[in-house]
């Protein structure tokens, strides 16, 4: 298999590579992070005018058909800067739902003013009891008339408090956990009935708490009244964007903790030089370079029809991101001392970003039992 980038990749990789190092120090996060919205509207601005927001629509939707390896390309350099802006909640939830889900016509009319930067978009599915079952919704979608009225509360929506529209998921047929059923509709967050309560994740992210209370919508705002399996397919390709998010945050963690070792002195001499703590560093990158390989199995296979062989291989780049993450976060802790914690300096915000993404629609625990109920990575052996 190749995994030479080709001339465009590399081109892409290079923009988005210049602009997070020309504007998302960490210095600059933190000012970011100020911002009523929770992030900066000047760099959603740049990050629209490079074209980075149209990345997965076809060229005639403003875009210009980017894949799963694009994505992982964006998502990296996104993970090494910390990115707060909501690019994973319009671009990668939101526009693949409109991909997956919509017809037509609604991904005409929205993939191009999402890729203008005109149109942000959140995806609220999760529920309190539903844990990491897909299929767990009890949000409900009763009929009436032409028109459908929607009761439930969603939680955690990332990036729900700014969003312009939320695709929102209820059941319209089915008991509880039954794949069948779940519709999938696109509501305005001003609509009678809507409730959104904002507020800041642990990793400096936003995201917002959703209460539907006889929300009434029409049939044209129903993106599918089956949605699971379009929803199913996004969530991985989520993951495998999570994945390659993750390996950029990790690589700048073991970057930040090796120039430390370098200059912190004790005893004389630079930490660094004790063989203790180098051994401890090459453990990093050895956990860093398996985390990057399964990534990129990942971003490989996110485009994968069969949902088995994609489950399989999703699951276990997840397991293997969670355990890389954790080993790296925990030795960059310890190998920066005190400082490591404080929230003025870096590493201690790049460990709760990849703590957050192991927790992200399955942590590594979740995604081993899955790949177990599989057959492992290859299926049984006869």
């Amino acid at each position: 298999m190749d995994f030479d980038l080709s001339e465009d990749q590399r081109l892409l990789k290079e923009s988005v590579d210049r602009l997070i190092a020309d504007q998302y120090q960490f210095e600059h996060r933190k000012k970011y992070a100020q911002e009523p919205t929770g992030y900066s509207p000047a760099m959603w601005s740049q990050i629209t005018e490079v074209g980075l927001l149209g990345l997965p629509f076809e060229e005639t939707l403003g875009g210009f058909g980017g894949g799963a390896v694009e994505t992982a390309i964006v998502m990296e350099a996104f993970g090494r800067g910390l990115v707060l802006e909501p690019y994973f909640a319009t671009v990668i939830l939101g526009g693949g739902l409109l991909r997956r889900a919509a017809a037509t016509a609604m991904l005409g009319a929205l993939a191009p003013k999402v890729a203008a930067g005109k149109l942000k978009l959140a995806f609220a599915h999760v529920e309190r009891h539903s844990r990491y079952n897909l299929a767990d919704v009890t949000t409900t979608a009763r009929k009436d008339g032409s028109a459908y009225v929607l009761d439930g509360a969603k939680s955690v929506v990332i990036h729900g408090d700014s969003a312009d529209r939320i695709f929102v998921t209820a059941r319209i047929a089915g008991e509880r956990r039954a794949r069948n059923g779940i519709g999938l509709f696109l509501i305005d967050p001003a609509a009678p009935g809507v409730t959104r309560r904002g507020y800041p994740t642990q990793d400096g992210q936003r995201a917002a708490e959703l209460t539907l209370t006889n929300v009434r919508v029409t049939a044209d705002d129903l993106v599918s009244d089956n949605a699971l399996p379009a929803i199913e397919h996004v969530i991985d390709e989520a993951i495998a964007a999570l994945c390659a998010e993750a390996v950029g945050a990790m690589q700048s963690l073991q970057d930040l903790t090796l120039e430390y070792l370098k200059t912190r002195k004790q005893f004389g001499r630079p930490i660094g030089s004790f063989q203790v703590l180098q051994h401890r560093s090459v453990d990093m990158l050895v956990a860093v370079e398996q985390a990057r390989s399964m990534a990129m199995f990942a971003a490989v296979m996110a485009a994968e029809e069969n949902p088995i062989e994609r489950r399989r291989a999703i699951s276990a780049a997840k397991v293997q991101i969670g355990r890389s993450a954790r080993h790296v976060g925990q030795e960059a802790i310890q190998l920066h001392g005190g400082i490591g914690m404080t929230n003025e300096y870096a590493a201690g915000h790049y460990f709760k970003r990849l703590t957050m993404i192991d927790q992200l629609y399955g942590d590594a625990d979740t995604h081993l039992s899955t790949l177990a109920a599989l057959g492992g990575l290859f299926g049984k052996v006869a």
